[in-house]
């Protein structure tokens, strides 16, 4: 469901932008680039083609409001979050040796201190 709403959401953001682009502006926009705005013989008549592209702007960007809340909704309550501190710990024993019978012997730990430095031998006096 998630992934069909964000494609529906990405096809109403790429006709939303070709709608707000297509339509004219103060200074002709894009629209009159092709004919839209100046050809008095267009298929569509300037006033009805901007009121068209008015509505699909309107349209799209609510369309576009509600699809991107729904979302961000869905994406937040995907999954509970979990911290790791939360987990208890788990005491399992310790490895049994095969040949012997008897348990492994624990690896070595390598100290984390660091080792205390050697006596220098004293300077001449």
């Amino acid at each position: 469901m998630y992934t069909f709403l964000l494609i529906v959401l990405i096809i109403d953001a790429i006709v939303l932008s070709t709608a707000v682009l297509l339509q004219s502006g103060k200074g002709g926009g894009l629209a009159a680039s092709f004919g839209g705005a100046s050809s008095s013989d267009a298929l569509m008549g300037t006033r009805q083609a901007g009121n068209i592209l008015t509505t699909i702007s309107w349209w799209g960007g609510g369309l576009f409001i509600g699809l991107a809340f729904v979302l961000q909704i869905m994406s937040s309550r995907t999954a509970a979050r979990t911290s790791v501190l939360d987990k208890t710990f788990s005491n399992k024993p310790a490895p049994v040796a095969p040949a012997t019978g008897t348990k492994a012997a624990a690896p070595s730990v390598v100290p984390l201190t660091p080792a205390a430095p050697a006596a220098s031998p004293a300077a001449p006096k």
